[in-house]
């Protein structure tokens, strides 16, 4: 597991593991979103066991899968109000964490410059460029 901070209260992670779970909390996470969709994944690591192990551990678990090329405004109000809605910081995964960075940036239109949103994950190899314009569009209401 590779945990990268896009902020202080909200980092990525390619997929994790219901072992992985343990070590997030101790990370000091307090809510896991899981963005990719189980149609993708073997069970062992689909939503049902991430769930599980992340009460097991005292988190807070929000699934909003992503389906890649295909983002909803859904997806973004919900990633969102995951976000907000957290008692603090948390830890967004999907199959390279390019997705839970998209829909971060998306959800942060307005509240914070674009620029800023588009060059924080590509820190990590993020490439959120294609959306700036969508990104510019939602800050704009």
């Amino acid at each position: 597991m590779e945990i990268r901070p896009l902020t202080d209260s909200y980092a990525v992670s390619p997929q994790i593991t219901p072992e992985d779970v343990a070590a997030i909390a101790e990370a000091g996470f307090t809510t896991v979103i899981c963005n990719r969709p189980d149609g993708e994944i073997p069970t062992e690591v689909q939503a049902s066991a991430i769930r599980a192990a992340a009460r097991a551990a005292g988190l807070r678990f929000v699934e909003n899968p992503v389906v890649g090329g295909a983002i909803t405004l859904d997806n973004v109000s919900e990633q969102g109000r995951a976000m907000r809605d957290s008692a603090g910081p948390v830890l967004a995964y999907c199959a390279s964490g390019n997705r839970s960075s998209i829909v971060w940036a998306l959800s942060q239109a307005g509240a914070r410059p674009t620029d800023d949103l588009i060059a924080i994950p590509a820190r990590y190899g993020y490439a959120l460029e294609p959306f700036r314009h969508t990104i510019e569009q939602l800050a704009r209401g």
